[in-house]
């Protein structure tokens, strides 16, 4: 019920841009512009074990932050679509162009079952299905595997430290009943709005790890893509 009245609240209600709140517009040109950088191979510092390859569109500041915090918390859903078409950019980058190659699955990180209730929709999610659908108009197969599921429960990671998060999140995600059998058909792309310390992204690859379906991320495994990531983990790119 809440979703759908976002839904129709956003048609009804005054609009303001998601990066700098100008009126009369869900996303100005120069707000839009902080998302079309062009993406870059991301690294946070310290790495947690086992984090595949992370490609992410723009550092986490600024109009990009605004973006992301309006679509994921105060529920500005038309932002999707932007968020969607610079996170196809970061798995471009990440897995290439795939041709006549299998198709790539993107698998989005889980909220907490608490979290999704609370906003109403699941933002990483939603993003997922909005980057693939613009792989897709680009001549890339894609599609969103959705089959990570919270085992546990988890604290909240805000204000927690690199060490506290992979504390908090080690062995809390798994791949549900069914899921190995899709993974087995495509290239898998991990995907969430956001990197930090990269430990949400390395508990789903080992998670994705232990079906037995993918390798170490090499090339020849999987990679990861977000919309954003902290700018520490541009500047440290060590490519």
């Amino acid at each position: 019920m809440r979703g759908w009245w976002r839904e129709i609240a956003g048609l009804v209600l005054p609009v303001a841009c998601g990066g700098c709140g100008r009126p009369r517009t869900e996303l100005c040109d120069e707000c839009a512009a902080g998302l079309s950088a062009g993406p870059s191979r991301v690294r946070p510092a310290p790495e947690p074990a086992g984090l595949p390859p992370v490609h992410a569109a723009a550092p986490y500041e600024n109009a990009v932050r605004a973006m992301l915090l309006a679509h994921k918390e105060r529920g500005v859903l038309g932002l999707a679509g932007v968020l969607g078409g610079a996170l196809a950019g970061a798995v471009r980058a990440g897995a290439g162009h795939a041709g006549d190659a299998d198709p790539l699955l993107l698998v989005p990180v889980p909220s907490a079952r608490r979290a999704t209730a609370g906003r109403g929709h699941d933002p990483a999610r939603r993003i997922a299905a909005a980057g693939a659908a613009e792989l897709r108009r680009g001549g890339t197969r894609a599609r969103v595997l959705a089959v990570l599921r919270q085992r546990r429960a988890v604290a909240d990671q805000s204000g927690l430290g690199a060490r506290e998060r992979q504390a908090n999140l080690a062995g809390a995600l798994v791949v549900a009943d069914g899921g190995r059998r899709l993974l087995d058909g495509g290239r898998v792309v991990l995907v969430d709005d956001l990197l930090t310390t990269g430990s949400t992204l390395a508990e789903a690859a080992r998670a994705v790890r232990a079906t037995g379906c993918v390798g170490d991320g090499t090339a020849e495994g999987f990679r990861a893509a977000v919309v954003a990531a902290s700018p520490s983990a541009f500047e440290i790119n060590r490519n």
